[in-house]
C-alpha cells in the first residue's frame, strides 16, 4: 500500500444527519472503510419534514455552483429531483425579479439556472443516495456531546443516546455538520484551542411563508420575486414564489424590524402587497392556500474563522452551516455546503496525508468567502442591521455593484457577469474586471421594463383567471 492511502482516514463519523451531514458522506464514503453520521432526532423515510430543519418550512433553491458540486458528488442525484418534480429554473430567462435597480430582463440565452423544490424533497433525494451505500449508516436519536483528543489531533467523540447513556465512538475523521446549533467553538476551547475568530451580522430580517395550490400549470412557470431595497428609508421588504413539485407554488415574505411579517393568515396577502411592487399579492389572490404561515427570524449571518486557527488538530473537520450560515434570502446556504464537500473529496482524491483536516478547512473556506461577500456585503446596508455599519470601501463597492446591477436590466454582459458570482461559479473579485467595469460605465443598452415581464403564454394563463383589481401590469 502506498504511503498516501495507508495515511487515508478508515474510519469517519460525521456529526448531523442534515444536507451538509449527508454530503459530507457523499464526499468521504469512496475513500474511507465507513462513514457513520449520528444524528439527533431520526430520519424520515419519505419527502417528509425532518425534526430540527427550521428553515425548511420557507423557500430554498440550489444555484447552479451547488446543483453541480451535487451532482459531482452524487451522479444522476439533479435527474432524481426532476424526475420527482423539482424545477430547473433558467436564469434570468425564467424570472420575473425586481432588484432595487428595476426589473431583470428575461434573457432568450440562459447563462446558469436555479433548481427549486420543497427542502424535504431535496434533502430526501439526497439521503437516499447517500444512505443506498453499504458503507454508510446512521445512529440516530442520539447526539455528540464532546471530542476524544487533544489540541493536536481528534481521536473520535463522546455520543449521548436518548435515555442518557454515553459511549466513545473513535474515529480518525470527524467531520461537524450539524448546523446553527454546532457545539464546536466550545468543544474546540476544552481541547484547549482558543482564540476562534467569529463575526455575526444581523440585519433583523423575519421570514413569513405558507404553501399554496398554483391556479396554474407550473412546469417552465417563472421564479417571481421583490428584493428589498435598503436606501428606502422604510424597513426593507422582499418576497418570492418558487414553484414546487405538485403544481404548489412556495411562497417567502421578509421584513425587516418595523416591518415584519406575522402568523396572522389573514395578513399574508395583505403584507405581501406591501412590498416595492405588489405582483406576489396579485399573484395569491388568485391561489389556494395549503399550509398555515410560519415565521422564523433566524436570519443572522454567523461565520467561524477556523481555518485561522492555530493550532487545527489533525482529524477535525466542519462544513455547512456548522462554518458559516447565511441570511437565507441569498439562498447560499446548500450550495455553499456543496462545494465545500466537494473540496473535501477532491482533497481525499489526491491523498491524504499529515494535515489534511488543516488543508481541508481552507478549502471549505473559499466558496464560504464567496457567499459571506454577498450575503454581507448587501445586508450591511440595512439601517436595521446589526454587528457591521458599512465604511467608506463598502459603500463605494455597495455603489458600483448598484451600478452593475441598474446596467444588468439592459446588458446581456452586465447580467452574465452578477449571475457568474450569485450563482457561485465565480468570485466577487471578477466583478471588477476591465470588461465588466467598462460595461458598467457605458451603463444598460436597452430601455428598463416598468413593469412584471410576463411572456404572451404566461399573460394568457393569467388573463384567464378571476379578473382583479390590482392588474399584472
Amino acid at each position: 500500500m502506498h504511503e498516501a492511502s495507508s495515511r487515508r482516514p478508515r474510519r469517519v463519523v460525521v456529526i448531523g444527519g442534515s444536507m451538509a451531514g449527508m454530503l459530507a458522506a457523499a464526499a468521504v464514503k469512496d475513500h474511507v472503510g465507513s462513514v457513520e453520521i449520528i444524528e439527533a432526532h431520526g430520519l424520515p423515510a419519505g419527502p417528509d419534514p425532518r425534526t430540527g430543519v427550521p428553515q425548511a418550512v420557507h423557500i430554498h433553491w440550489l444555484q447552479t455552483g451547488g446543483a453541480e458540486a451535487i451532482e459531482a458528488l452524487l451522479p444522476g442525484s439533479t435527474g432524481l429531483l426532476l424526475a420527482a418534480g423539482a424545477h430547473r429554473i433558467p436564469v434570468t430567462t425564467n424570472m420575473v425579479i425586481h432588484s432595487p435597480e428595476g426589473w431583470y430582463r428575461r434573457w432568450e440565452r440562459a447563462t446558469h439556472y436555479v433548481i427549486t423544490a420543497s427542502r424535504d424533497l431535496t434533502d430526501f433525494v439526497v439521503r437516499e443516495q447517500v444512505l443506498k451505500d453499504s458503507r454508510v449508516r446512521v445512529r440516530t436519536q442520539s447526539r455528540v456531546v464532546g471530542l476524544l483528543g487533544d489540541r493536536s489531533t481528534v481521536t473520535g467523540v463522546r455520543v449521548q443516546a436518548d435515555d442518557g447513556t454515553e459511549a466513545e465512538l473513535r474515529a480518525d475523521l470527524i467531520i461537524d455538520a450539524c448546523g446553527r446549533a454546532t457545539r464546536m467553538p466550545q468543544w474546540l476551547n476544552g481541547l484547549g484551542i482558543t482564540g476562534l475568530a467569529e463575526e455575526r451580522i444581523d440585519s433583523g430580517l423575519a421570514y413569513a411563508s405558507r404553501i399554496y395550490r398554483a391556479p396554474v400549470p407550473t412546469r417552465g412557470w417563472p421564479v417571481v420575486g421583490v428584493q428589498a431595497d435598503p436606501s428606502l428609508p422604510h424597513p426593507g421588504k422582499a418576497g418570492g414564489i418558487l414553484p414546487i413539485e405538485g403544481d404548489r407554488w412556495h411562497v417567502s415574505l421578509m421584513g425587516a424590524p418595523g416591518g415584519r411579517p406575522t402568523r396572522d393568515a389573514e395578513a399574508f396577502e395583505p403584507f405581501a402587497r406591501t412590498l416595492r411592487h405588489p405582483v406576489i399579492a396579485d399573484l395569491l389572490k388568485h391561489a389556494e392556500p395549503l399550509t398555515d404561515v410560519s415565521v422564523t427570524r433566524s436570519t443572522e449571518n454567523r461565520r467561524y474563522y477556523y481555518e485561522r486557527l492555530r493550532p487545527w488538530p489533525e482529524g477535525l473537520v466542519a462544513l455547512g452551516d456548522s462554518v458559516a450560515a447565511f441570511n437565507p434570502v441569498y439562498a447560499q446556504g446548500m450550495s455553499v455546503a456543496a462545494l465545500g464537500a466537494l473540496a473535501l473529496r477532491d482533497l481525499l482524491s489526491t491523498g491524504a496525508g499529515p494535515g489534511l483536516a488543516r488543508r481541508a478547512q481552507r478549502a471549505i473556506a473559499r466558496p464560504v468567502d464567496a457567499a459571506w461577500a454577498l450575503s454581507v456585503g448587501q445586508d450591511i446596508h440595512f439601517p436595521t442591521t446589526r454587528g457591521k455599519r458599512p465604511n467608506l470601501a463598502d459603500r463605494l463597492l455597495h455603489r458600483y455593484v448598484s451600478r452593475l446591477s441598474r446596467t444588468a436590466t439592459g446588458s446581456f454582459h452586465a447580467a452574465t457577469a452578477l449571475t457568474d458570482v450569485l450563482s457561485l461559479q465565480a468570485q466577487p473579485p471578477s466583478l471588477v474586471k476591465p470588461g465588466t467595469l467598462l460595461t458598467a460605465l457605458i451603463g444598460p443598452l436597452r430601455s428598463p421594463s416598468h413593469g412584471p415581464s410576463f411572456t404572451p403564454a404566461e399573460r394568457m394563463l393569467l388573463d384567464g383567471l378571476e379578473t382583479t383589481d390590482s392588474p399584472l401590469d
